[in-house]
């Protein structure tokens, strides 16, 4: 096989060592500041000292499945089409769940690795992702994928591996857990040691982060947890970079309620019932996290009300940030112009979207305060590597704008 591979238009040398990506999904960069400057985070700390360390940019909107694939494939939302959990299909008006690998229109960094005869590795906390990153892969060829959501159910045929909670010496972890995310780091590095695959990557859920803030205790142990599983990572002579899909903000007003525009209600009351859909693409099985509230909604028209009949509306709205129309959208954020919907609306800081009232049932936030994402206020993320980058990559870092989906090519290009 040879080296270099290009895999959207980017080229990957062969890779020194082992390759490993880690997703830190939710991990607002407040998270890492406070507990770095408490000493708390030794490894990553070295990281920061000895390696490479910045802010970089996710892709817009910032939610967990369009960047998990701009990550995976180093391309944005443009070149891969995943923009959200969900997509409106204006032929059946009906919501589509866009988490199959043939929604996925560009080749991952994974497959195209293994189609140049590397061994590469995915293990992702959430099952929705699980099927997009190894798609292309041939699972006959030694390469593993799965999620620690539905870990009991692994196959060889299907993921690559089976019998994994005997493997890794751990117990099914609940989806609603800490240790869904750790058990995907714990699997990672049992699989390291083993077979040192060229890449892996592991990405995580952001269960603590929707529901703990950087102040809260729960969250500096689950830091502490990820800290002690990249030292061990890295005693791996391996190249490790860091980063997340989004940040996280609170969304609750005083009283401890979600600050929420009911925004259908609204254009229903404004532009006449059923006239417009409004889609949150935050929306997936894991609701307890968020009520499927977050910073972003899009909006679709049944034909009567014009792009700029809702912008007219929407954008004296108090809490709404950005009210765009589908070429502003696209052109703007680098989305797929096939899949975007006639206006897309952003919020402000600490204000959420949702449809109706009715259609949110937000009793699995339990008392908690609603802390969400999807907005320009959490699309910046860490940008982490163990090692410090080579000239080539020191001198293109200065220039570069920085965007989560670059940790690949800087594990592999930047790190000597």
């Amino acid at each position: 096989m040879s080296f270099p591979v290009t895999i959207n238009n980017i080229a990957y040398r062969k890779p020194p060592r082992p390759c490993v990506a880690v997703c830190i999904d939710g991990s607002d960069p407040a998270y890492l500041k406070r507990f770095l400057a408490l000493g708390k985070l030794p490894n990553i700390a070295r990281f920061i000292r000895e390696g490479f360390a910045a802010c970089a940019m996710g892709s817009v909107p910032s939610f967990t499945c369009p960047n998990n694939m701009s990550i995976i494939t180093g391309a944005p939302v443009s070149v891969h089409g995943i923009s959200g959990n969900f997509y409106l299909d204006t032929a059946t008006w009906q919501p589509v769940v866009m988490t199959g690998p043939e929604l996925l229109k560009a080749p991952t960094i994974l497959s195209g690795f293994a189609r140049n005869g590397e061994k590469v590795v995915s293990i992702t906390a959430k099952d929705k992702l699980r099927r997009q990153l190894q798609k292309g892969l041939d699972m006959r060829c030694g390469h593993i994928s799965f999620s620690a959501e539905c870990v009991q159910d692994c196959t060889l045929q299907e993921n690559g591996i089976s019998d994994v909670l005997q493997y890794v010496g751990l117990p099914q972890p609940d989806r609603y857990s800490a240790e869904l995310s750790l058990f995907v780091l714990q699997a990672g590095l049992k699989i390291l040691q083993d077979k040192r695959p060229a890449l892996m990557y592991l990405s995580l859920t952001d269960f603590i982060q929707h529901k703990f803030a950087p102040e809260d205790p729960e969250a500096l142990h689950f830091y502490e947890a990820l800290d002690g599983l990249f030292g061990r990572l890295c005693r791996e002579d391996i190249n490790l970079g860091l980063t997340a899909d989004h940040g996280m903000s609170d969304m609750s007003n005083a009283a401890g309620s979600p600050e929420v525009i009911w925004l259908q209600d609204v254009l229903d009351a404004a532009l006449g019932k059923g006239e417009t859909v409004v889609i949150c693409p935050i929306t997936d099985a894991f609701v307890a996290h968020h009520g499927a509230l977050g910073g972003l909604v899009r909006v679709w028209s049944k034909g009567n009300a014009s792009a700029a009949d809702i912008i007219s509306v929407v954008e004296q709205l108090p809490g709404v940030d950005l009210a765009l129309d589908k070429d502003r959208a696209v052109r703007m954020f680098e989305l797929d112009r096939e899949r975007e919907a006639d206006v897309v609306v952003l919020a402000r800081h600490h204000v959420c979207i949702g449809t109706s009232r009715s259609r949110h049932d937000l009793a699995g936030l339990s008392g908690h305060r609603l802390r969400s994402h999807g907005s320009l206020n959490e699309l910046y993320v860490p940008f982490i590597l163990n090692r410090p980058l080579n000239d080539a990559y020191k001198a293109k870092s200065a220039v570069q704008v920085l965007r989560n989906r670059h940790i690949f090519e800087y594990l592999i290009n930047g790190m000597d």
